[in-house]
C-alpha cells in the first residue's frame, strides 16, 4: 500500500537554493561590517584633527610662555591654587602608599594565613600600579617644588 498523501518526491531538497531570508541576512552583515569600517574611519580622522589642534594650542601655550616666563604666575598657576593642589597630591599619593603598605602587612601576618586566599594576579598588578602611579606623584611634586622658583624668578 502505498501513501497517498504524500506527493511523490522530485529528487531536490529544500537546501539547494538558498532561501531570500539568508541572502539578505548576508547583505544585512554586509552594511554592518560596512558602516563599522566607515565609522572607525570618521574616528581616526576625527582623533587626527584633534591631535593636530591640541599641538598648536600647546606650541602657542609654550611660545607664550617662553615669552612671559618672567611674568608673575596669574590663574591656575598662582601658588593661591597650584600650593593647596600640591598639598592634596602630596596627601592623596601618601595615603594611597600608606594604605597600600597596611594592606600588604596585614595579608603578610601570621595570624591571618589561615584565611587567606591567594591573591589574584589582577589585584596585584593593580596595586603596584597604584604603587608606581604614587611614586610618579610624589616624583612631580618634587621637581615642581625645585623648578618653580627657577622659572618663575620675578625681576
Amino acid at each position: 500500500m502505498t501513501d497517498q498523501n504524500n506527493p511523490p518526491s522530485t529528487g531536490t531538497s529544500p537546501q539547494a537554493s538558498p532561501p531570500a531570508s539568508d541572502q539578505s541576512q548576508f547583505s544585512l552583515k554586509l552594511l554592518n561590517g560596512a558602516s563599522i569600517v566607515f565609522a572607525i574611519l570618521q574616528s581616526i580622522c576625527t582623533a587626527v584633527i584633534a591631535i593636530s589642534g591640541l599641538r598648536v594650542l600647546i606650541g602657542m601655550t609654550a611660545l607664550a610662555a617662553a615669552y612671559g616666563i618672567h611674568a608673575p604666575a596669574r590663574g591656575f598657576h598662582s601658588d593661591a591654587i597650584r600650593l593647596p593642589m600640591m598639598a592634596i597630591a602630596l596627601l592623596g599619593s601618601l595615603v594611597n602608599l600608606f594604605v597600600i603598605f597596611r594592606i600588604r602587612s596585614l595579608r603578610r601576618r601570621p595570624a591571618s594565613q589561615w584565611r587567606q586566599k591567594p591573591v589574584p594576579l589582577k589585584k596585584l598588578n593593580s596595586e603596584r600600579f597604584q604603587i608606581l602611579l604614587a611614586l610618579v606623584t610624589l616624583f612631580l611634586l618634587a621637581a615642581e617644588w625645585f623648578t618653580h622658583p627657577m622659572v618663575h624668578i620675578v625681576p
